[in-house]
């Protein structure tokens, strides 16, 4: 939506995270976020969870409960609560109590808001009381317990007035459930008083069926305990007939369909009862031809008290005083009960079946329908009032809110201003002497890292866990300050969630990126150590690999060789003659020409040697700190973010300076004293400081000879001869010296 910034109102700005923010300091400029161009807004939207902020407020922000707040959300709040109070500022004071003279009483909403509020106070026993607490409306059972008609369509026992109707109530209650109202009672609401009626009707006129039809109940109440007795040994007795049946047609089977004499002997090795599982799976009784089931004397003892509730409950009241039962009567007995199975099969209103057909009957003669109905009704009168006070939490909660969330949304203050941590900050990792305050909650790091790769900044992935609970967590920490040179996967910390509760935190993924300057700056040469560190670790593998084969194929041979033979001259290999030659004239060259060189920085002077050393520092260092540059002013919050499931609008940049200030680099504290003395330091070898002396002498000695000066100053005993230019060498007085040598010469041929 195009929201253009209008020139009605003066927006000042700030300049933060490398863009212009405006500035949220009062409630006019709350007010007045809908004139605000929203490609001026640092986010658009955020997620309603994950972030250390009043769930229940971002709640209430989210009208369309998608789990997200967006612009259009949150400038409606802000209008809402602005507009019901008498001066805008409050927005920004915050605090959890709302002073009633505060409230706009000049509109409809704000005096059913006040009136709800003192109401509020008075049900909790402070009317004298001239604010109004989160505290005071966050307990709604509290404020509604002396209530019996809140608002919320549910009525509870004390809703009734008669003793009769709150009887009903539990009744509705015990077969379909309660349901808690606002006090936190349990309650009744329409939907259960009209599901409870129409199950009760259908009880009743199934009932009023079985009643008129004789069949159904051929034994009157007793015929549902029949019914039960013959279903308890149905497939039992339906077994033995069987049995019976397949015994007269083939005598062969009797035996095995009355079990085989081991099985007895197996059962006879066990402690037996009469509920005996093992026992009960044997037949009835003893399996022959034609054999009616007897119900007094040879009967399983495992089934001897089903069988004679079968006698006593169904046999005789149906088929007379019987001592056995042939399959005949058997099925004589089943189809007297049929109907009464199938009208069982087709019970209605099962929900109430337990409080009877006469205390249904009983509730259904009387006017308990329409007296619900009715309460219900009442109840839900005040509805509005009931909404009135959630109003009342909602405003209190907007108060204290909205400005902390504009000043996380709208624009970054509360981040870049170094106070209080932002909404979006999880808590603080300690690691590798480090305390790094940007970090977030994940929930999947794999999915969180595609996105947030893309922000500039190393980023480690931690998965927290509190072994006392058995709580976890995923988190990403961003390293904005020192080096990378001892983070890696596998490495633990302590994490601090917001409310100071620590965490075991251990890194399970990196994503790698410049820290600092500094790093960049010993990259280079850190890199080189750890180049000659491998080569030197590869060389000595290899060195030591081959120097186990040597000794292995030396020992095979002095085994085989006899040992009276004179061992052959070992002979010199001229190849690696050659290459050691090769290799020595080669470092020879590089010396010469770099003696040459600092032989002509320093007839320079000083200043050109300072030069050359910083020049050769620069250019090792310079390429790894430009690279290191250009990405650390590319860093920004923006991709971790969007990755938590934010809309950023903005490049939120993290520069240099404000990355040092996210992450604490481990210091001694101001006034603190060093002891340097150690007592487990390890004891140095004076060789590799003579070792680099005597480099340094021979470098020193190499130029200065290179220059003449070790010639000059030993009178030419030792040295080479400094070299003259031309024009030197054509001056009158190198010109007279071999005259002058030519007369010293002669002189003595003079005097003799």
């Amino acid at each position: 939506m195009r929201n253009p910034t209008s020139a009605a109102y003066a927006w000042r700005f700030f300049r933060a995270g490398g863009f212009d923010q405006v500035k949220l300091e009062t409630g006019a400029d709350l007010l007045a976020l809908d004139q605000l161009d929203q490609k001026l807004w640092v986010a658009l939207a955020c997620p309603t969870t994950s972030l250390h902020f009043d769930a229940r407020t971002l709640e209430l922000i989210d009208t369309d409960k998608d789990g997200r707040v967006r612009a259009r959300e949150l400038i409606s709040a802000v209008k809402w609560a602005g507009g019901l109070l008498k001066n805008p500022d409050e927005l920004v004071k915050g605090g959890d109590a709302l002073p009633l003279t505060s409230i706009n009483d000049a509109t409809e909403e704000g005096q059913t808001i006040a009136s709800s509020a003192k109401a509020i106070l008075i049900n909790l026993g402070k009317k004298d009381a001239h604010e109004i607490t989160l505290a005071d409306v966050a307990d709604t059972a509290k404020i509604f317990a002396q209530t019996a008609f809140n608002g919320d369509g549910i009525i509870v026992e004390e809703s009734a007035t008669s003793s009769a109707l709150k009887a009903v109530i539990k009744d509705i209650i015990d077969c379909q459930g309660a349901e808690p109202d606002r006090s936190g009672k349990p309650g009744i609401s329409q939907a259960r008083v009209d599901q409870f009626f129409a199950d009760a009707t259908a009880h009743s006129d199934w009932w009023k069926q079985g009643e008129t039809d004789k069949a159904l109940l051929p034994l009157g109440e007793a015929t549902g305990a029949a019914a039960q007795a013959v279903k308890a040994v149905r497939a039992k007795v339906d077994d033995y007939f069987t049995r019976c049946r397949l015994a007269g047609f083939d005598p062969r089977a009797v035996n095995a369909l009355n079990r085989e004499e081991k099985e007895y002997v197996a059962l006879g090795n066990k402690n037996l009862t009469p509920d005996c599982a093992d026992l009960a799976a044997f037949p009835l009784a003893h399996v022959e031809a034609a054999k009616p089931l007897p119900l007094t004397e040879g009967v399983n003892p495992a089934w001897v008290g089903a069988i004679d509730s079968l006698r006593t409950a169904a046999v005789e009241p149906l088929l007379g005083d019987k001592t056995v039962l042939t399959e005949a009567d058997w099925n004589v007995l089943l189809a007297k009960l049929a109907p009464f199975e199938g009208w069982q099969a087709a019970k209605a209103g099962t929900s109430v079946e337990k409080l009877g057909v006469t205390r249904i009957r009983q509730i259904l003669e009387t006017r308990a329908k329409d007296e619900l109905t009715e309460l219900l009704a009442k109840d839900k009168a005040e509805e509005s009032n009931a909404a009135a006070i959630a109003s009342v939490e909602r405003l209190i909660r907007y108060r204290r809110d909205l400005h902390l969330l504009c000043t996380n949304f709208v624009n970054f203050a509360g981040f870049y201003s170094r106070g209080e941590p932002a909404i979006f900050q999880a808590g603080t990792l300690f690691l590798d002497q480090r305390s790094c305050e940007l970090t977030l909650p994940v929930e999947d790091a794999a999915k969180h890292a595609t996105m947030a790769g893309m922000a500039g900044a190393y980023l480690a992935y931690c998965d927290c866990v509190r072994k006392g609970s058995g709580e976890k967590r995923q988190i990403v920490a961003a390293f904005t300050d020192g080096d990378s040179d001892n983070l890696m996967v596998g490495r633990n910390g302590i994490f601090y969630d917001r409310d100071g509760r620590d965490w075991d935190a251990t890194i399970t993924k990196i994503i790698d990126n410049p820290i600092s300057l500094r790093q960049a700056f010993w990259a280079p040469y850190m890199k080189f150590v750890r180049m000659i560190e491998e080569m030197v670790a590869k060389r000595a593998a290899a060195a030591d690999a081959a120097a186990d084969a040597k000794l292995a194929q030396a020992a095979t041979a002095a085994a085989e060789v006899d040992k009276t033979k004179p061992a052959a001259p070992k002979k010199i290999d001229v190849g690696t003659v050659a290459a050691l030659g090769v290799a020595f004239g080669a470092l020879g060259t590089a010396c010469a020409y770099m003696m040459g060189y600092a032989a002509g920085i320093i007839k320079l002077g000083p200043l050109a040697i300072v030069g050359a050393i910083i020049g050769v520092i620069l250019l090792i260092s310079a390429p790894s700190m430009i690279m290191a540059y250009l990405k650390l002013r590319k860093r920004n919050l923006g991709p971790i973010l969007d990755a938590n499931g934010w809309a950023l609008n903005a490049k939120a940049k993290m520069n240099v300076p404000f990355g040092q200030s996210l992450t604490g680099i481990a210091k001694l504290p101001p006034g603190s004293s060093r002891d340097l003395r150690d007592p487990f330091t390890e004891k140095k070898s004076c060789w590799p400081k003579f070792i680099v002396l005597a480099l340094i002498l021979y470098v020193a000695y190499t130029v200065l000879n290179h220059l003449g000066y070790v010639h000059q100053w030993t009178h030419g005993r030792i040295g080479i001869e400094k070299r003259l230019t031309t024009a030197q060498s054509a001056t009158p007085a190198n010109a007279a010296k071999p005259a002058a040598d030519a007369a010293a010469a002669a002189a003595p041929s003079a005097g003799q």
